[in-house]
C-alpha cells in the first residue's frame, strides 16, 4: 500500500483540487475532471472490489471501495456511463468503507473500517468525478470503539455521527456457577463539522435476569437513530448465547430473542435501557446501512433480519417504547416466505425503498450462501409493498448495500450483478414510477453498494 496524492490546477479553462486518496495500485489514477454541476449537489456512486486472497469470491468487497461522483443530470441520463473501478478514487478501508455524505450530497464523511488505519474519521469535500478533497484534521476513535466501529450520520443537519460498539464479552462466574455474559458496550458521538469527538460513554448493558441466566448476551449494536424530540437515540442490536454449563458459545439450538433496542439519554448518552419487541425476534442491528429511521409522524420505523417469521418493521412510538399494536410483515406485504431486509431507505410521508430477499431466491453462481436480491416500495401507513420491476438476474445481491440517495422527490438506486454492468434506477418518491438511468460499467469479482 501507498500513500498517493494527486494535484491539479484549474485556472481558466483549468480546474484546482487536491485529491488525497490511498491506493493499492503503483500508478496513480487518471484525474477524471469533474463535469458541470447545475444541479446543486453530487450523487456518489460507490463500488466494492472483489478482495486479492486464494480464499475470495466474486461479491466480497474485501479489495476496498472505489468512489466516483456525478450531477443528478448525468446520473438520470440513459447515454452517460459511470466506472468508479477504472476511474474511481480508493476510499481508506481495508475492507468495504463506511460511508456517509452530508444531506446536500456535497461532503462525504468516512471512518476506515479495520487495516491500519481502523477508526480513523475524515471528511472530504466532493468535486465531481473522481476529485474529493480530504480536509487536513482527522480524528482516530479505535481507542474507545475499536478499530471496527460501526456508525451512522444522525439527521440533525449533518452535526453529529455516532460510532457504536460491543467488544471483550465475558462469562461472568460465582465459584463454579454461571451468573451471565456482558461485553464493553461504547456509544460515541462524532461533531461532524469540527472533526473532533463530541462525547462517549461505556458500559455494560444488562438484559434481563432470566435471560442473562439462560446465557444471552449482547452481541453487536449498529444504526442508532434520534427520536423526534431530539433527546434519545435508539440502538438496534444482535445478541449471542452461551451456554451457562460451560461459558462457552453454545452450540445447541436455542429461541431467539424477542427483537430489542438500546434507549440512551442524548446528548448525554447515559442510562442505558433496553426495550423489546413482542412482535418479532429478529436482530435489529442491520448490516451497513440505515435500519432505522424517524418518520413524518414523529415515529422510529426499524426493520428486522434473522427473524424466523421472516423481516418486520416495527414501530418505536415518542415514549421511547415499542409500539406492539403495530405490525408489518414483509412477508405478508408481498406475500413470500422467510423475507430478509438488505438495506432499506424511508423517502418520506410514510414510504421506504426496500432491498431484500427471501427463502426460495435463486442462489448466485458465484456463491451458493448468497441468493438473488429484489427491491420493493413499501407503504408503512398502508402495510402494503410492491415489487419493483427491475431486470431479473441471479447475481444481483445486496448483503453489503449502504446507500439509497434521496434528492427531492427522485430516489437513485444502483442495480447490477456482480461483476456484470447495470444502471442507475431514478424512482419517483411519490409515484413510484422507474426509470432506468446512467449505465454502471464493472469488472469481474466487483459490485456495487449504493449511492449517496
Amino acid at each position: 500500500m501507498k500513500f498517493t496524492s494527486l494535484n491539479y490546477l484549474a485556472s481558466i479553462g483549468l480546474l484546482v483540487s487536491t485529491l488525497s486518496i490511498m491506493s493499492c495500485k503503483d500508478s496513480a489514477v487518471e484525474i477524471v475532471p469533474p463535469t458541470t454541476n447545475p444541479d446543486g449537489r453530487w450523487i456518489t456512486v460507490a463500488g466494492a472490489v472483489m478482495g486479492t486472497s486464494a480464499t475470495s469470491k466474486p461479491g466480497d468487497g474485501n479489495g476496498g471501495t472505489k468512489l466516483f461522483s456525478v450531477s443528478a443530470k448525468d446520473a438520470k441520463d440513459f447515454n452517460f456511463t459511470i466506472d468508479p473501478f477504472t476511474n474511481g478514487v480508493e476510499m481508506k478501508s481495508n475492507r468495504t468503507a463506511r460511508l456517509q455524505t452530508s444531506e446536500d450530497g456535497n461532503v462525504l464523511f468516512n471512518i476506515a473500517y479495520a487495516g491500519e488505519n481502523g477508526g480513523e474519521f475524515s471528511r472530504f469535500k466532493i468535486n465531481g468525478g473522481n476529485s474529493f478533497v480530504q480536509e487536513d484534521v482527522t480524528v482516530n476513535i479505535s481507542q474507545y470503539a475499536t478499530t471496527a466501529p460501526r456508525w451512522v450520520k444522525l439527521f440533525d443537519g449533518d452535526k453529529t455521527g455516532v460510532a457504536v460498539n460491543v467488544a471483550d464479552v465475558k462469562p461472568v462466574t460465582e465459584g463454579t456457577t454461571y451468573k451471565y455474559s456482558r461485553g464493553r458496550s461504547t456509544v460515541l458521538a462524532l461533531d461532524l463539522q469540527n472533526v473532533l469527538i463530541k462525547n462517549y460513554k461505556q458500559y455494560e448493558i444488562p438484559l434481563s435476569a432470566e435471560e442473562e441466566a439462560k446465557g444471552y448476551y449482547i452481541s453487536r449494536l449498529d444504526a442508532p437513530v434520534l427520536n423526534k424530540a431530539g433527546n434519545k437515540l435508539i440502538i438496534g442490536f444482535a445478541s449471542g448465547k452461551h451456554d451457562p454449563k460451560t461459558g462457552a458459545g453454545d452450540k445447541n439450538p436455542y429461541p431467539a430473542l424477542s427483537s430489542k433496542s438500546v434507549v440512551v439519554d442524548y446528548p448525554s448518552l447515559e442510562n442505558p435501557k433496553v426495550i423489546s419487541s413482542t412482535i418479532s425476534n429478529g436482530s435489529t442491528n442491520g448490516y451497513r446501512s440505515f435500519n432505522a429511521f424517524l418518520g413524518n409522524d414523529g415515529m422510529i420505523y426499524q426493520a428486522t433480519q434473522r427473524d424466523d417469521k421472516g423481516s418486520h418493521i416495527l414501530r418505536i412510538g415518542q415514549n421511547n417504547e415499542y409500539d406492539n399494536s403495530y405490525v408489518f410483515s414483509l412477508d405478508a406485504a408481498l406475500k413470500v416466505k422467510g423475507s430478509y431486509i438488505e438495506c432499506w431507505r424511508y423517502v418520506g410521508d410514510g414510504i421506504a425503498y426496500v432491498l431484500y430477499t427471501h427463502d426460495g431466491a435463486s442462489a448466485s453462481k458465484f456463491d451458493a450462501n448468497q441468493q438473488q436480491s429484489y427491491a420493493a416500495r413499501v407503504d408503512l401507513n398502508a402495510k402494503t409493498a410492491t415489487k419493483l420491476d427491475l431486470p431479473d438476474d441471479v447475481d444481483v445481491y445486496y448483503f453489503q448495500h449502504q446507500g439509497i440517495a434521496v434528492d427531492g422527490d427522485d430516489v437513485y438506486l444502483t442495480y447490477a450483478p456482480v461483476g456484470k454492468e447495470g444502471r442507475i434506477y431514478v424512482i419517483n418518491r411519490k409515484t413510484g414510477e422507474v426509470k432506468p438511468g446512467a449505465k454502471l460499467a464493472n469488472k469481474p469479482g466487483n459490485h456495487y453498494i449504493g449511492t449517496f
